[in-house]
């Protein structure tokens, strides 16, 4: 009798093994290419210290231990979300010699007292930089419609000053319209002049990855679907890219695959091209600042996105396969 329970157990236990699901992703065999140029913000979870400055001939961020890169997360115990809350916390108390400080190094939360020194006309100066808001342009990739999911860039926002990736409290992408080419030179990438339409918003972001930011679009637009390429589909030879260089105007231009990587363990530098397209060099002199994320089209398939330019020669550049960025958004 025991034995026949433990056979039981034992082929409960088999079936369980052979049961459990494997991944399984459910992005769209067929999604929207996108190429238009895009606005945008995202917010940073906490406080950005991007600087240190002296006063009277003392840093007092160093002094406090602080680093650039490191997030404020609260003030003498009380969060604090933006600069603006940062300041009022300040301000409340116009005699204090210093504040406490709650704040975030990588994954680690430490806590310290900064100095203050208040000014004549009553400001208190606290020796740090911050910031709490990125800006910037970029083109989007894709919107898939089965998830309302959008991808764009194919690679991750860098707070310039710190090197470190914003990590996303929110944010938002939004109209913009190209009005000027700085082209581009051996040595010196260009970029994309253009303009702000903050009030007009596209979709919501949720995260700022090494394969791109994603997020929600808001309003699926009729446009035509392109089939989901598999890594095994793409080929050295003939493809384009779709991007704006003037107005809001998608434009397709020609390029060359020249390499296939398939084995990157980061999945980011996939597809070695060239631009081939006469216009296109032309108007930009190959990639420019601003072009990160154009979809990149081969066989009426989209395959991947454009996401580094190579600076010595920006003719060439660098995508992501499209199957990384569309697992990436489902993460």
């Amino acid at each position: 009798m025991f034995l026949k329970k433990a056979r039981n157990i034992l082929c409960g236990l088999l079936l369980t093994l052979f049961i459990l699901p494997t991944t399984a992703f459910a992005y769209s065999d067929y999604i929207i290419a996108g190429g238009e140029n895009i606005g945008i913000q995202i917010n940073s979870k906490g406080i950005i210290i991007v600087g240190l400055y002296k006063i009277d001939n003392v840093y007092p961020g160093r002094e406090a231990g602080l680093k650039l890169g490191d997030k404020i997360l609260a003030i003498n115990n009380q969060k604090v979300d933006n600069i603006n809350q940062m300041i009022e916390t300040i301000n409340k108390d116009e005699d204090k010699k210093s504040i406490d400080i709650k704040y975030k190094r990588f994954d680690k939360v430490y806590n310290t007292k900064l100095k203050l020194v208040k000014t004549e006309d009553g400001v208190h100066k606290t020796g740090l930089y911050v910031k709490d808001t990125i800006n910037g342009i970029g083109t989007l990739t894709f919107i898939d419609p089965k998830t309302n999911y959008f991808g764009a860039l194919g690679h991750e926002i860098i707070e310039k000053n710190t090197g470190q990736m914003i990590e996303v409290k929110d944010g938002k992408i939004f109209k913009s319209q190209v009005e000027g080419i700085k082209k581009s030179s051996n040595g010196s990438p260009g970029e994309k002049n253009a303009r702000y339409f903050s009030n007009i918003t596209y979709g919501n972001i949720r995260e700022n990855t090494n394969h791109g930011i994603f997020g929600t679009y808001n309003n699926i637009p009729n446009k035509p679907l392109y089939k989901v390429a598999k890594p095994d589909e793409i080929r050295i030879g003939k493809a384009s890219i779709l991007t704006v260089v003037k107005d809001e105007q998608v434009e397709e231009f020609e390029i060359q695959i020249i390499k296939l990587n398939k084995n990157d363990n980061q999945k980011i530098k996939n597809i070695l091209f060239n631009i081939t397209d006469p216009k296109l060099l032309e108007t930009t002199g190959g990639i420019i600042q601003g072009m990160s994320g154009s979809p990149i089209i081969q066989d009426e398939m989209i395959i991947g996105a454009v996401t580094h330019v190579i600076v010595d020669d920006p003719t060439k550049g660098y995508g992501i396969f499209i199957t990384n960025m569309l697992e990436e958004a489902e993460n």
